[in-house]
């Protein structure tokens, strides 16, 4: 069972859900939400990290439009108020939240002082941000959207990132794809793997194109990166 944190920036405070290990002291990382919340489904991640043995986190980081979001991808109605909230988020200031997160849970006492994310969506352009502006020691990002327009930061990145690209995904099309993978596919702390037949959000258990194979094949990639670079 998780629990609840709350951390404060200048601007002011927001909450994370936080998942925590059997062992004392580990790696920590910040689960990064998709565009409907810190859901059940973004709960269930963290939760299942903390079973692999990582300190868990997931800040809520539409708080600066209304805190506590939590909707489901099973209604045309959520559906449209995630895409309200995805189009009023602030990226930067989003950013500026994983940076607050990441210093928070490194002075968590179970948190053995490394950091890393992983994000999924909206939280995969996170990742890729989180990487080259914060000193997170790991990121992978999942199906990242608008991340084409965002491949020129790449040359601020210092630390392994991985990266999960699925195919034939609505959201970041194939000529999006190609931008991508043109300009990351040779970096040297860049990991990229696409998916073929797979849409947007394969790994979303419960979600309209979740693909079973695809997903334990990503995930296990990520626990494969972190278990590399955390620990």
């Amino acid at each position: 069972m998780g629990e609840r944190t709350n951390i404060t920036t200048k601007d002011g405070t927001f909450s994370a859900y936080v998942a925590r290990p059997a062992k004392p002291k580990a790696p920590a990382i910040v689960v990064i939400q998709e565009i409907f919340g810190v859901n059940q489904v973004m709960r269930d991640v963290t939760d299942g990290l903390a079973g692999q043995g990582y300190l868990a986190i997931c800040p809520d980081l539409f708080w600066r439009i209304e805190a506590d979001i939590d909707i489901t991808d099973k209604s045309e109605a959520e559906w449209k108020r995630a895409f309200e909230l995805f189009n009023a988020f602030d990226v930067d200031a989003g950013v500026g939240d994983i940076a607050a997160t990441i210093a928070h849970v490194r002075k968590d006492a179970g948190c053995n002082g490394k950091v890393g994310a992983v994000g999924y969506c909206l939280g995969g352009q996170l990742a890729f941000l989180t990487a080259t502006r914060t000193d997170a020691e790991a990121s992978v990002s999942y199906y990242g959207v608008g991340l084409e327009n965002r491949v020129a930061e790449a040359e601020k990145l210092t630390h392994p990132l991985l990266m999960h690209i699925a195919e034939e995904d609505e959201f970041v099309p194939r000529p999006a794809q190609a931008i991508i993978l043109a300009a990351l596919k040779d970096h040297p702390q860049i990991e990229i793997h696409t998916y073929p037949g797979c849409d947007h959000a394969f790994a979303r258990e419960g979600g309209e194109h979740f693909d079973a194979a695809a997903a334990k094949l990503a995930n296990g990639r990520t626990l494969q990166f972190f278990q590399k670079v955390l620990g």
